[in-house]
């Protein structure tokens, strides 16, 4: 059944937008307006933000869009649209990222994205390809509001840094790669996956589906 809610695809300049649009769309989404307009976000029922490359550039990228980051935090933060961030655009929750030196994220949920640690000769990075997302306890329980978005089941990745949140209950799901790391965060309305929903086939647009239910 199709989907009434509009959805703001926020367009800087480092986004894989039409694999995102066309997965949106694939999931039931109507009204999806691919946009760097600050009003039109604040006009939208839902807020995604994608993300390709380095978290610098995102970062600078996002915030030369004049008045781009205040409709965000109004839209998001003030109104309690669901927001979901794919990739860089889920690290850009974090409070500062470490790629090309130090850059301010948007400081949504507090932590840092780190380059991933080669503990192991055979792990290599970037971490690129299918692997496992495992629910957190706290998320497996129900005991937090951002309770059913994710869900279990296997995913696509590709990334050299991960999201390092400073409190274990903003962590959603993990991965396993060499170690640990972070595959989702959450936060009431907030929520982003580290994987790619629009490169996932039936878990990132079942992912999606959801994500347009869904009533934080």
């Amino acid at each position: 059944m199709a989907k009434s809610a509009s959805i703001a695809l926020i367009d800087y300049g480092a986004g894989n937008l039409h694999s995102v649009h066309n997965a949106l769309k694939a999931a039931g989404a109507r009204g999806i307006a691919v946009t760097d307009d600050p009003d039109v976000v604040r006009g939208a029922e839902r807020i995604v933000l994608p993300g390709v490359g380095s978290f610098s550039a995102c970062a600078q990228g996002l915030r030369a869009i004049s008045g781009m980051t205040e409709a965000l935090e109004e839209k998001v933060h003030v109104k309690g649209a669901p927001f979901l961030g794919i990739c860089v655009g889920m690290q850009l929750l974090a409070t500062r990222g470490l790629e090309h030196g130090s850059s301010a994220g948007l400081g949504w949920i507090a932590g840092e994205v780190r380059l991933i640690e080669r503990t192991d000769p055979a792990i290599k990075v970037p971490h690129m390809g299918w692997n496992d997302v495992g629910l957190t306890p706290h998320e497996r329980s129900g005991q937090q509001r951002h309770s059913g978005l994710i869900e279990e089941g296997e995913a696509y990745f590709l990334h050299s840094y991960h999201f390092a949140p400073d409190d274990g209950q903003d962590i959603a799901a993990m991965t396993d790669h060499g170690g640990g790391l972070v595959a989702a965060v959450a936060r009431d309305n907030i929520v982003g996956v580290q994987f790619h929903p629009e490169k996932s086939q039936t878990y990132g647009l079942a992912l999606l589906e959801r994500f347009l239910e869904w009533r934080p």
